[in-house]
This record gives structure tokens, C-alpha cells and sequence, in this order.
């Protein structure tokens, strides 16, 4: 499954992956296309198999904050949007760590890592002056080896404390500890903290200021203090950024990071995306770059790739993916200039001398205009073909250059007007792009 890997028409962000048996499974908010804030009322879980990371199930609604059309409200004291949850095991049963906007936050519990999760407690603590007022925001729970559960939070600070592990929602006295991960250099905590442990190492995963990416500290204790590692991905590289939140997690033999990236231009509807990372000897992640592939080693080029799994979307402010509805999501607001990148295909090795062809598949704007096809860099690779479209072309065909092995491949996009009124087209809608395929 590329990226974003759950199907097109669901938006699932600020992803925490778990690995409960022989699924993965993934929480986060649940984002709504046409919202103009953040979130929903509502939870809701996938998973897929651990050996077919492609196949994802949808488990339906785990949780709510307010009654919808087929389930009551799982709580009596606020009607406020779900944000960014954490699930964890203990002793055979899962806990679902809830932050509700503005709200006090709580603990619920299922006998199943799908849910749905019935109400526990709001969080009980002994703390003057608490960081939130009880808010908790943005989760992430540690169980240790030995059985001591540790919560992690934070919106422009950070703050940690040990949950008792017997009921998993009282706070231990004298555990609470603010500025886990610093706001100051190199650290700039922002938000999303998300714990983790690999061997005898503490991650923390958040974050930082500015939003766009995923930074990480390490320390050799679940209180800290905590080393400043660097940063594993950015959503916002030769793209629209936008704020960002998930974790690492292995499945089978490889890492993975799990993020999100923006859509319909706004960064409140948010699409979960994935990329395979390294752990080194010495514990440092190397930065990931923002791909098209989610789960795969690469992408078929004659197979139909949808324009939604676009990695690199720069030219124009307004260049954005969007969803038309429930079946279309396209490309839009293209305009002379415009690059669009999809990393990364495998053109195989079966070596000729010839030509193959592309199919574009789009809705006019009322413009001619071409579409030029470029290898590995739009301004310094081998441009391998153009494409010419007409006024009313639902589908533009260009012979390509044959290819071989792996590229990246980029769309720049030109106007074909060139008469004394050309600068009439000037930011002219050029297409939109729905899909695209290679042809031997």
C-alpha cells in the first residue's frame, strides 16, 4: 500500500502504531474533509496483518464524546472534539488514553485492541498547579518491562508522570515532572510526544517548533533527562506543510515511521502516511525523506497511479491534492510551472532501445497546455517526454523515453499559450490530475 496507506477517503492523523499479536494497529484522530477544526467527536481504529502491512480492516468507532446516529456519548462532562490517543496493553486488557479539547482527559478500557473502549476514569492526581488542568494533551503512555506505566504530555511544554499501574488513571504523588523535553535549543519541544522503547534505550518522539517535522530524544531512563537526537521526517519538504504527530514502530524485521501529511488545503484534513526508517548500533535515526511509497519497496509504473500519492507538490501556493468526492481525489489548481513528484518507480531492467507511452488521466480547465516529464530532479534531471493536452482532453497520451531502474519521476507543467495575449493565461487552472499510468 502506498502513501497514504489507508484507503483515500479516510483521514486518520496523529497516528500511533502498536503491534498487539499478529496485527498492527493504528490510533489517531479522525479527521474530517470539509472541517474547519481539527479533529472529530468520534475515534476510530484500523489494523492490518503484521506479514500484509497493505491490508487494512477498519474496525469502526472506539469511541465518542458525543451521540451520534448509532452510538451514545461515552462521557458526561463534555461535548469536545477527540484529539490524538494512545492505546496500550496491560495485563490482558487495552487502555485507551483519550484528550479532549479543552476537557478533562480520561482512561478508557476494552478487552480488545479494536475496541470499542468503555469509560474507566477521568485521570485522578495530586498536583498543584497542574500544567493542562487535567487535560493531559496529546497522550503517550509507556508500560515498562517491569510493569510501571509512565504518561507523556504537552502543548508548547512538555510533562511527564507515573500512572498507577492497578488502575491505569491514578497518578503516583511526587511523579509528576515538568519539561521532559525542553522548549529552548537544540530540544524546541512543541507537542505529540510519543514514547517508546527499544532495547535498554527511552525514546521520545514529538513535535518541535514550527510543526512540520518528527524530532526524537533518547535517554537510558523513562524520566530522563533526555538527549537531543535529531529529526526522523518533515511533512512540509516541497510540499504543503503542516503540523505533524505519530511514532516509530517495527513490524516484522523493519522500522517505520508512521506521520501525516495535508490535504484540500487546509491542515485540518490530514491523511496518514508511513516510511521505513533505520535504527543505528549507536541509536540515532537517520532523517527519512517523504516518499510515495507507505508500505512498498517501490511503486509499478504500468500499473494506474492515483495523483493523490504525490510526495512533492511546489510552483504554487495554491498546488494542493483535494477530494472532488467520495470516489475522486485529483491535483488542482495547476498552474504554468507547477511540479508534482511521485517517489519512487521501478522501471525494471528489460533494457530497449524504443519508446513507451504515458496516460494522463484529467479534467480540463478550459487550457492547453503541456506536461513535461522529468527523472530524478525537475530542473537538473533527464527529461524523458512531454505531454500535450487540449481544451477538452479527459485523457493526453506522450511518448516517453524507455526507462530502466529506480526513479523518481516529475511532472512540470506548462502553458502552450504563446500569442501576443499570452499573459491573458497568466495563472491560468491548467488540469486537474486525476491519475496517470506508464505503457510499454
Amino acid at each position: 500500500m502506498a502513501n497514504p496507506y489507508l484507503p483515500s477517503w479516510e483521514y486518520i492523523p496523529d497516528g500511533e502504531p502498536r503491534v498487539f499479536g499478529d496485527r498492527i494497529y493504528v490510533y489517531g484522530s479522525h479527521d474530517r474533509v470539509d472541517s474547519d477544526e481539527f479533529c472529530d467527536y468520534k475515534l476510530k481504529v484500523w489494523s492490518a496483518p503484521v506479514n500484509e502491512p497493505g491490508k487494512w480492516v477498519c474496525h469502526g468507532d472506539a469511541f465518542h464524546t458525543k451521540a451520534d446516529r448509532d452510538h451514545a456519548s461515552d462521557i458526561d462532562w463534555s461535548e469536545k472534539c477527540l484529539y490524538a490517543p494512545d492505546v496500550v496493553e496491560k495485563d490482558g486488557k487495552y487502555y485507551l488514553y483519550a484528550y479532549i479539547l479543552d476537557s478533562k482527559g480520561c482512561v478508557a478500557v476494552s478487552d480488545k485492541p479494536e475496541g470499542p473502549f468503555e469509560l474507566v476514569s477521568r485521570y485522578e492526581y495530586n498536583i498543584p498547579d497542574h500544567y493542562d488542568n487535567g487535560t493531559f494533551i496529546d497522550p503517550g503512555v509507556l508500560v515498562d518491562d517491569d510493569g510501571r506505566v509512565y504518561v507523556y504530555c504537552g502543548y508548547l511544554g512538555s510533562y511527564m508522570c507515573e500512572i498507577n499501574g492497578d488502575n491505569m488513571y491514578q497518578v503516583i504523588d511526587g511523579t509528576y515532572q515538568e519539561n521532559i523535553i525542553p522548549t529552548d535549543e537544540p530540544w524546541n519541544f512543541f507537542e505529540a510526544c510519543s514514547p517508546r522503547k527499544v532495547g535498554d534505550t527511552y525514546y521520545l518522539i514529538y513535535s518541535p517548533k514550527g510543526g512540520c517535522q518528527l524530532a526524537y530524544a533518547t535517554s537510558d531512563s523513562p524520566t530522563g533527562p533526555f538527549t537531543y537526537r535529531g529529526y526522523i521526517v518533515d511533512n512540509g519538504i516541497d510540499f504543503p506543510g503542516g503540523n505533524n504527530h505519530g511514532s516509530i514502530c517495527k513490524i516484522g524485521d523493519q522500522w517505520y515511521i508512521f506521520y501525516h501529511r495535508m490535504t484540500n488545503g487546509t491542515i485540518m484534513s490530514r491523511r496518514g502516511c508511513v516510511e521505513k526508517i533505520e535504527i543505528l548500533p549507536d541509536g540515532t535515526i537517520p532523517p527519512v525523506e517523504m516518499t510515495s511509497l507507505g508500505f512498498e519497496d517501490s511503486l509499478n509504473p504500468y500499473e494506474l497511479t492515483p495523483a493523490d500519492t504525490a510526495c512533492v507538490l511546489k510552483g504554487s501556493e495554491q498546488l494542493m491534492i483535494t477530494e472532488m468526492d467520495a470516489f475522486t481525489r485529483v491535483i488542482t489548481n495547476i498552474t504554468e510551472g507547477c511540479v508534482m513528484g511521485w517517489k519512487y518507480f521501478d522501471f525494471g531492467d528489460d533494457f530497449t532501445n524504443g519508446t513507451m507511452t504515458i496516460a494522463l488521466k484529467m479534467q480540463p480547465r478550459g487550457c492547453s497546455g503541456r506536461i513535461h516529464v522529468y527523472l530524478d530532479d525537475p530542473v537538473e534531471g533527464e527529461k524523458i517526454g512531454t505531454i500535450e493536452f487540449g481544451t477538452g482532453d479527459h485523457v493526453a497520451e506522450g511518448v516517453m523515453r524507455m526507462v530502466t531502474g529506480r526513479h523518481a519521476v516529475y511532472f512540470v507543467a506548462e502553458d502552450a499559450h504563446s500569442g501576443w495575449a499570452k499573459n491573458s493565461f497568466t495563472g491560468r487552472q491548467l488540469l486537474d490530475l486525476e491519475a496517470f499510468v506508464f505503457r510499454k
